[in-house]
């Protein structure tokens, strides 16, 4: 079950531009305004270095996944210990995207459509993914999906050009203040740092030696596609409309009309997207999955399929409406899991294991 460097680029990729583009930059345009270009910028950093620790911490132990690595560094019991955070943030954040994905589908393709229906879809999906081929074949998916999607952020650009006002960017900066504009980064941060899963695959890897490289010229490539989206919107709709939209970029795709002969985009580009968020979800299944047999020692990892899925799916029906999953991104994920999860245990893992390996390193010189 390995996957190689250009496999896992597309696999990044597609797993944070399209929902980080889709359900992130209302609320960065409602803090930062005509400065959600600087904001991207901020978040491209920030995720940056989140993947650059996650890599590192990664690299201390390659052929060990972050559920094996985390017991080495802590010890057996710590170790456990400190993954029950994660193991609450899989299992509740691939329902909760399971649940976006569904409302995203409702609101812009089938209002007739119960919930629930679009929600086992997907989820179907999922499930024969993980248990035909497991992370091989949601490899072989993304390296045939990212570049698709990325094709759908060029037919967005190419067909706005003609919308575009760029005096709608400026004045830069003074409008906003350099709190708002940070603060408005943190939300597409939360959603680009989830680059942080390379922890779970760099023992996948064929060359590790490559993780490095790739896993940061995802970051990189995803973010300078969410920044273009996000200029296209400010461009398009100036700085005070875009928060008002649930979905500003959809908006953009639904506006675009070429000579009127080009027109109905929207129904291809959500398709996009759609292959974009199965992989996303694919690959948060496969984690919970693998991670959780791992954990309480099942030899077949792909049993815990069968039992994860309800479970996910279970979550996916609390919501309430889409305000209900908004609230989780921005009160449990933006506020909790984003800054102890994806930041500060994983920095706090780097150091410590880092650490213990020079020292174990140093003994064996001394020994010899």
């Amino acid at each position: 079950m390995k996957i190689s460097g250009y496999q896992l680029f597309w696999l990044i990729f597609t797993m944070e531009f399209g929902m980080t583009a889709i359900f992130t930059l209302s609320a960065t345009v409602f803090l930062a305004k005509q400065d959600t270009w600087i904001s991207v910028l901020f978040a491209t950093v920030i995720a940056l270095a989140v993947t650059f620790v996650a890599v590192k911490l990664s690299l201390l132990y390659p052929e060990k996944t972050f559920i094996q690595s985390t017991q080495i560094i802590l010890g057996k019991w710590l170790g456990k210990i400190i993954l029950i955070p994660y193991f609450v943030m899989w299992y509740s954040v691939t329902g909760v995207i399971l649940r976006e994905f569904a409302d995203f589908v409702y609101i812009t393709l089938f209002s007739s459509t119960p919930l629930w229906t679009i929600i086992l879809i997907m989820l179907g999906a999922v499930v024969y993914v993980n248990y035909s081929g497991g992370l091989r074949s949601i490899a072989r998916s993304g390296e045939i999906i990212g570049p698709i999607s990325a094709a759908g952020s060029v037919i967005i650009f190419f067909f706005s050009v003609k919308d575009w006002d760029w005096l709608r960017l400026l004045p830069v900066y003074s409008n906003s203040g350099m709190l708002p504009i940070l603060e408005g980064g943190l939300t597409p941060a939360s959603f680009l740092a989830e680059s942080f899963m390379v922890v779970m695959l760099a023992a996948f890897m064929i060359k590790p030696q490559r993780l490095m490289v790739t896993s940061l010229l995802g970051v990189a490539v995803a973010s300078m596609a969410v920044l273009g989206m996000s200029i296209i919107i400010i461009m398009v709709f100036g700085p005070d409309l875009p928060d008002k939209f649930i979905y500003p970029l959809y908006s953009i795709v639904s506006y675009i009309s070429v000579m009127e002969f080009i027109q109905n985009v929207d129904v291809l580009i959500v398709l996009l997207w759609i292959i974009g968020i199965f992989v996303k979800l694919s690959l948060y299944m496969f984690i919970t999955s693998y991670g959780t047999a791992q954990m309480f020692h099942i030899k077949k990892w792909k049993r815990t399929i069968w039992w994860i899925a309800p479970i996910v799916f279970a979550i996916s029906l609390i919501p309430r409406n889409t305000n209900d999953t908004m609230d989780y991104a921005k009160n449990i994920w933006h506020n909790w899991i984003f800054p102890i999860n994806l930041v500060g245990i994983p920095l706090l893992l780097w150091i410590v294991g880092a650490i213990r390996k020079k020292l174990k390193g140093d003994r064996r010189a001394a020994e010899h």
